[in-house]
């Protein structure tokens, strides 16, 4: 396991170093002595204190003291001494922060001397203690520490060291402690630094550990470091599949590999999966036995694939399981198992069967849609059955069909036996699944006769005449009506429903011959209409009937007349000729003798039609011809006349437009005009009179400026002009009349706007300015000043002049033309004298008065050049230090110059590359160059001064620049051998060891090159002599140091002091002083006698000798113990096997000791115990199952406690006992201690078919060790019978119900699974009155006409139905609405009667003979029987209830038609209801005439599965009874 990502960064600890800084008091107070050297300790301070350390007094004015080293040279880095000769005083204070730690090899002690400097030296010799501050945190060796360990590797013993070190000085502050993120329970970190080992690793858990180690001191200071520990497998583990279960799917009849294998590809490793050994696969068994030759397994990818073709529909089971195994190449014992569960899936191979060659019903005609013809069985040996869909061939037949195939009306209106008698069509049954097959069979449907046709006339409307020749019973017209129904539901009857009141007419029933029944009385100019209302009605038993209607007309003598004298009308002029101007109203008897109408006067202008329209003939014009007209004309039918008179009148319209009397105007108008103020008129005029002739004006453009007045034309100005703005204006003029519609004409207005001095000239800058030299000449032009006016002519000419100048002059000093504004010069200028002039100037525009602008120039005089500049001094001498830094000024060059702005516009010239000068004189050292005297020691530079860029003046100076020395050079040390060497031993200060004499070398001059070399810090084992020999000191030992780094400076004696440091290696020669050290106190390694050959590797003894050289060369040996198995490499440890073990046959233990000797002089040598295990089975001892993977059935239905199977687990040792525990489903098994699983309660094969259970097996040993095996449990089905949702149903229905009619629907359900559930019903014996769908299990009526003829049907008449029974109301509705509305009609009267009601026809009548009648709407007949309880109610009791609640009924009414409707009781109806008895009477002679078959239905129903479950299947049936049995009375024992 990668531990980086479980590391928390923890909170970062800051720790502040306060630095004691004292500018006040020093440390300590002495006074200097002289005359000999004293010793004085000045006091303790915490490291980091900065300033005053000591104050020495008492030096003698005159005499010099130095601060030197006592014992410890380099301590003075820290101080310097502040004395200046002939003070009495000196201060020693410090140069950087005092620091313990690099004071550590002197106790945290600062040694220091204060030395008279005289003819005899004597130093007074102080030291200061410093106390250690926690400074330093922790610091570890490396940053990143990484180690292989086997996960074999012994625990307890160390696997990696880690090293941090504190810089501090004290043990209080650089003692370090471990510790570790994320903790591990693998793992210890011992305060050393060193990992060790908890507990055995495992590589397959965890590969690497990474961690972060964090050192830290008692204050919290610390380091970190990653620390990685990569885990090395052995093989110690039986390979494993991915997965225990898998699950496979194929095609049936197809060999080859498996389509798709879940959840994943079959795959095993070696549970070492960092040596991961190559794996052999091999199948176990299958399940069932007899399928194990169908599949194969490729021995090296573990790919599992048919070999024989499976048949599915000839399968046993519906899943076969394979027990595969993998086994190591290298050791056959090693193995793991898994389970292939193998579904073979179904292919569409075998086509949809129908269950019946060919189907063949009848119909009634006109069913409703949805109503149910039969239904089709297709059955599919594919699984699943027939999946797939119905189609009618063709789609055109009037029928669909549904999914379940059942055969529905899908076109009512299609059903119409005088249409189409016989329908024959296909149904296909067609796979949704490819090959997407298909089956066909033939359905022939006869529609049975309905009287559902009413008899048509051949004409909506027959007319008949009689004239004044009538004679009684003469023919007048014959209507004929069609039936297409067959027999008696075709012949027809005719009748006269209304419309003889008096008797004229009569009617032939059979063939609709019309007669005069007797004659008709006429009148003049009078037609005689006499409709009459024919109704034929067809024979059905239920008749049907239609209505026709015929116009009889008896028209009376004629005599044409106008019906007023005068008629008036009016006309607009400039009509289109043909225009009606009105209609004149006439009596005649057009029809019989057709009158003709005449214009008798202005018949050019006007004419009359013989239906007496009066209209034009030409334009009527009323502005050029009269406005009115009296026209004569005339009425005749060639016997008699009349006449009349029709005036006219002619209305003007608006035909003539206005006319201006000129199309364009031009006007002119000043700018100034004001608002309001006339410009112009603009007239029009227009011919037409009235209304049509008013004019109304308005204008067009002008942008506000200008207005119309509307009725007189008037133009005025309305808004304000400006010339200078726009200078005319375009307008258009509309004059419209009032007409409509309205007429209109336009006339074009230019207004020219005339100029007005209105503008005062303006300069085109309200100040004006210019630069004159003092030496310009008179005459010369300075600049041109522009004024602009915008009004036209001289209101807009512009002259220039000046007005006052400031200051003033006797003579004008400037003059200004007029005409062009060009200033120019008229007098000298003097700089001295005036250097600005301000000059006032004015333009003057040439109206009447003319307009003045004002403006100012001001003109300044310049000055001109002409004295040079001057130096302070010629020459300039300066010494800088060469450690000057660039960019630092050298001294200052003082220029001045007399003319204006003295030397403020001045430069310098000069030519060097080390200085610059910059434009104030500045001369300082170039900021990118660095002085060196030790290169060049001056410069001597040539400077000019110029006191202008432009035809500047000059002058020179010389500038020369000394360097001086400063202590710039670090002494250099000479070549020193790397590493210098020195054996091992026991130096002392007495007895010192020579290394190397160093002498350092410095390239300045005087005190700053005189240099001395050192150690900084004291060494407690190494120091310099005098001369610069590098001596030893102190004890040497190369095993606990090998080599030493010293570092060494020099340093020079000038101010500031220079120093240099360098790195000197020591290396110490070895001498053989430590004896050999093994890696560990023992060695331990176990071997399988299997994987035993000659010369195997078993462990490599490792020992380690701290000396070098031959003195660390090893030789190992067994020195106790020997055995005749193992050998022992003297060079390399490593511990083989001399044989293959075949002589050994139990576990073995071999115990030796191992010794490793140096080759020193003398040798030094050392043991450990080696442990060697010869297995004969397991390296790693623990329980395991015998299987990795069971495979076990049940039968469904078992009682608890059932054995399921025994599963087995092995200790590998008869010591260990082993305990079973269930893991998984332990609400359904358990298992006990021998490893037999048991039930714990029934199992139902179809809540769930198989389960995967989990059972541990866990050993004695301590720790216990447990194995995990995967038991696979399939519940075996057992057949159960199916069962009914109910053990009697109850229906209901009429006695006249046709085939097909739906009684009820009986449901069985199967609990098993799969194709056992699928279920076809039937009856137990053949009946000819019902019968049942075989797969939705509907029960219908084949006939119920035939039951009368069978003693094995008992029927009990309740309440028995007759013609008596029957009542009949009539409504005010149409009958096509009643027969919509029959099931809502049924409630609603059964809602205020309290029966039930059925509702047995509805009809049409249209008798009667009163006129109110032929007005009213005609009357719907509607029969129905009541049931009360399951009995029949009388109809007299009915029509009293009718009566009772007549209210109660009428308001039910009008919930179903709305307002208006009535209701009327029918006591002797005429038409179809008066053939109800027929048809009860006939339903009792069959002993059928009841309201309803109670049918208690006990059916016996065979549940028919498929064939190949047939034969293993016991059939079973549900009955409470063996027959359909219907229990009934007759109707001669209910009355």
């Amino acid at each position: 396991m990668d531990t980086v990502g479980l590391i928390r960064t923890g909170p970062l600890l800051i720790f502040s170093i306060f630095v004691c800084v004292i500018t006040g008091s020093p440390l300590g107070t002495s006074v200097i002595d002289c005359g000999q050297d004293t010793n004085k300790v000045v006091g303790t301070v915490d490291e980091g204190y900065t300033g005053d350390v000591e104050l020495v007094t008492g030096i003698t004015a005159g005499n010099n003291v130095k601060l030197v080293p006592k014992i410890f040279e380099g301590h003075l880095e820290f101080l310097e001494l502040s004395f200046t000769l002939g003070d009495t005083s000196a201060t020693v204070r410090t140069k950087k922060p005092l620091d313990a730690d690099q004071l550590a090899a002197s106790a945290s002690v600062l040694y220091y001397s204060v030395m008279c400097d005289g003819p005899v030296k004597y130093n007074n010799s102080r030291t200061v203690k410093i106390n250690d501050l926690n400074d330093h945190s922790p610091v570890f060796e490396k940053k990143t520490y990484t180690t292989n360990v086997s996960e074999i590797h012994d625990v307890g013993s160390m696997v990696i060291q880690v090293t941090a070190k504190d810089g501090d000085s004290t043990t209080a502050n650089n003692l370090v402690t471990y510790s570790y993120a994320p903790t591990s329970e693998d793992f210890n970190l011992l305060s050393s630094g060193a990992f060790t080992l908890k507990r055995r690793l495992n590589y397959n858990l965890v590969q690497n550990y990474n961690f972060i180690v964090t050192a830290r001191d008692n204050f919290g200071l610390n380091d970190t470091a990653t620390v990685t520990i990569n885990v090395e497998d052995f093989d110690n583990l039986n390979p494993f599949f991915s997965h225990n279960i898998y699950q496979a799917f194929i095609p049936e009849n197809q060999v080859g590999f498996f389509r798709t294998i879940e959840p994943a590809a079959i795959k095993a490793e070696d549970g070492d999966s960092g040596i991961n050994i190559s794996l052999t696969y091999s199948i176990s068994t299958v399940s069932p036995e007899k399928y194990q030759s169908h599949f194969n397994i490729d021995s090296s990818s573990g790919v599992v694939s048919v070999q024989t073709l499976l048949d599915r529909e000839e399968l046993s089971v519906s899943v076969i399981t394979i027990s595969i195994k993998a086994a190591q190449t290298d050791d056959n014992l090693k193995t793991a198992f898994a389970s292939v569960s193998v579904s073979v899936e179904d292919v569409n191979d075998n086509p949809p069967k129908f269950n019946k060659t060919a189907y063949s019903v009848t119909l009634l005609e006109n069913s409703p849609v949805d109503a149910v013809l039969f239904k089709s069985v297709v059955t599919d040996l594919d699984q699943g059955g027939f999946v797939g869909t119905f189609r009618i061939i063709p789609d055109s037949a009037p029928f669909s069909v549904g999914g379940d195939g059942t055969i529905r009306v899908k076109n009512s209106t299609a059903l119409d036996r005088e249409t189409t008698e016989r329908f024959t069509f296909q149904i296909e049954a067609k796979e949704t699944n490819p090959p997407f097959q298909a089956v066909t069979v033939p359905v022939s449907v006869t529609l049975l006769d309905k009287n559902d046709n009413s008899p048509v006339f051949t004409s909506n409307m027959y007319e008949g005449k009689v004239y004044a020749n009538q004679t009684a019973g003469m023919g007048l017209v014959q209507v004929k009506a069609e039936d297409p129904d067959a027999d008696k539901n075709g012949q027809i009857k005719y009748s006269i429903e209304f419309g003889n009141d008096a008797d004229y007419f009569s009617i032939d029933e059979n063939s609709g011959n019309i007669a005069l029944a007797k004659t008709i009385p006429l009148e003049e100019n009078v037609v005689l209409e006499f409709p009459l209302f024919i109704t034929a009605r067809d024979g059905g038993t239920i008749s049907r009937s239609s209505s026709a209607q015929v116009n009889i007309r008896a028209p009376g003598d004629s005599k044409p007349q106008f019906l007023q004298k005068l008629f008036r009308g009016t006309v607009a002029e400039e009509q289109e000729p043909g225009v009606v101007i009105l209609t004149v109203n006439f009596l005649a008897l057009s029809a019989e003798n057709p009158p003709t109408l005449t214009v008798v006067t202005e018949d050019d202008k006007f004419a009359i039609s013989n239906r007496g329209e009066f209209s034009t003939k030409v334009k009527l014009d009323y502005d050029e011809a009269p406005h009115n007209y009296s026209v004569s004309i005339s009425i005749s039918d060639g016997a008699h006349s009349d006449m009349a008179v029709v005036e006219v009148q002619v209305d003007d319209i608006n035909d003539n437009g206005p006319v201006f009397t000129a199309s364009s105007v031009t006007k002119s108008v000043p700018e100034d005009a004001e608002l309001g103020s006339n410009v112009t008129a603009v007239p029009a005029t227009d011919k037409d009179s009235s209304f049509n002739k008013e004019i109304r004006y308005s204008l067009r453009g002008g942008e506000g400026r200008f207005s119309v007045d509307a009725v007189s034309g008037m133009v005025s100005v309305a808004g304000a002009l400006d010339r200078e703005t726009k200078a005319e204006y375009g307008l258009l003029v509309v004059a419209e009349d009032q007409g409509r519609p309205a007429r209109s004409a336009t006339a074009s207005l230019l207004i020219q706007v005339s100029d007005v001095n209105d503008h005062i000239p303006k300069f085109s800058q309200a100040e004006y300015q210019a630069e004159v030299l003092e030496t310009e000449s008179a005459d010369s032009t300075l600049l041109t000043l522009s004024a602009s006016d915008p009004d036209e002519g001289s209101n807009g000419r512009v002259t220039y002049s000046i007005f006052q100048q400031s200051p003033s002059s006797d003579l004008p000093v400037f003059e200004l033309d007029s005409s062009s504004g060009t200033l120019r010069l008229a007098q000298p200028l003097d700089y001295s004298k005036v250097k600005v002039y301000r000059l006032l100037v004015q333009a003057s525009d040439g109206g009447t008065p003319p307009l003045v602008g004002n403006s100012s120039v001001v003109v300044m005089v310049k000055d001109v050049n002409n004295n040079p500049p001057q130096f302070s001094q010629d020459k300039y001498d300066v010494a800088v230090s060469e450690n000057l830094a660039g960019g630092s000024s050298i001294l200052n060059l003082e220029v001045t110059d007399r003319d204006e702005g003295g030397f403020s516009e001045g430069f310098f010239i000069y030519n060097n590359d080390t200085f610059h000068i910059n434009k104030q004189g500045v001369v300082s050292l170039r900021k990118d160059v660095t002085l060196d005297r030790e290169k060049k020691d001056s410069y001597m530079l040539q400077v000019e001064a110029v006191d202008q860029l432009a035809d500047g003046l000059r002058s020179s100076a010389q500038l020369n620049i000394s360097v001086l020395d400063y202590n710039d050079n670090t002494p250099q040390f000479p070549s020193i051998p790397d590493p210098l060497q020195i054996p091992e031993g026991d130096y002392s200060e007495e007895h010192p060891g020579e290394l190397l004499i160093i002498v350092p070398t410095d390239a300045d001059l005087g005190p700053n090159a005189e240099v001395t070399i050192s150690l900084p810090s004291p060494h407690p084992l190494f120091r310099f002599r005098e001369d610069g020999m590098l001596l030893a000191v102190g004890p040497l030992d190369r095993e606990s140091r090998a080599t030493y780094e010293l570092v060494v400076k020099t340093s020079d004696k000038g101010s500031p002091q220079r120093e240099n440091i360098t790195t000197i290696r020591v290396s110490l020669v070895d001498v053989n002083d430590n004896r050999p050290e093994f890696s560990s106190r023992g060695y331990e390694c176990s071997v399988l006698l299997k994987d035993a050959k000659e010369g195997k590797l078993l462990l490599t003894l490792s020992a380690s000798d701290k000396d070098a050289g031959n003195n660390s060369l090893l030789r190992y040996s067994f020195s106790e113990g020997s055995s005749p198995y193992l050998a022992l490499n003297s060079e390399t440890g490593a511990v083989t096997l001399t044989s293959d073990l075949a002589d050994v046959t139990e576990d073995t233990t071999l115990l030796l000791t191992a010794a490793a000797t140096d080759h020193g002089r003398p040798p030094l040598n050392s043991t450990a115990a080696v442990v060697v295990n010869l297995r004969v089975a397991n390296l790693v001892a623990g329980v395991a199952f015998h299987s990795s993977f069971y495979n076990f059935s049940f039968p469904e239905k078992q009682p608890a406690g059932g054995k399921v199977g025994r599963v087995s687990a092995s200790s590998g040792t008869p010591i260990y006992d082993v305990t079973y525990t269930l893991k998984t489903h332990t609400d359904l098994f358990s298992v006990d201690a021998s490893g037999a699983i048991l039930s714990k309660t029934q199992l139902d094969r179809e809540e769930q078919e198989w389960y995967i259970l989990e059972v541990e097996a866990v050993d004695t040993r301590s720790p216990p060790t447990s194995a995990i095996a995967m038991v696979r449990v399939e519940v075996e089905d057992v057949s159960e019978a199916p069962q009914f949702s109910s053990e009697v149903y109850k229906a209901s229905v009429f006695s006249i119900a046709p085939y097909k009619t739906s009684v009820t629907e009986v449901k069985a359900t199967d609990p098993d699974a799969g194709e056992q559930a699928l279920l076809v019903y039937s009856l137990s014996a053949d009946s000819l009155f019902f019968d049942v769908d075989p797969s939705s299990g509907l029960l219908y009526v084949i006939s119920v006409e035939s039951l009368s003829g069978l003693k094995t049907v008992e029927v009990e008449v309740r309440g028995g139905a007759g013609s008596g029974d029957v009542v009949v109301i009539s409504v005010n509705q149409p009958v096509n609405m009643v027969e919509k509305k029959v099931p809502q009609l049924e409630q609603s009267l059964g809602a205020a009667l309290d029966f039930t009601v059925k509702i047995l026809e509805v009809w049409s009548s249209n008798g009667g003979s009163s006129r109110a009648a032929r007005a009213a709407t005609a009357r719907t007949l509607i029969s129905f029987l009541s049931e009360d309880r399951g009995k029949v109610v009388p109809a007299e009791d009915v029509t009293q209830k009718l009566q009772s609640k007549a209210a109660a009924v009428r308001a039910e009414l009008v919930k179903v038609f709305g307002d208006g409707v009535h209701f009327d009781v029918e006591i002797n109806p005429e038409g179809p209801a008066s053939n109800q008895a027929v048809l009860i009477a006939l339903g009792v002679l069959l002993a059928l005439s009841m309201l309803g078959l109670i049918v208690s239905v006990a059916l016996i129903i065979r549940f028919k599965r498929s064939q190949k479950h047939l034969e293993i299947r016991t059939k079973r049936a549900l009955t409470s009874a063996d027959q359909l049995k219907v229990t009934r009375k007759s109707s001669e024992e209910s009355s």
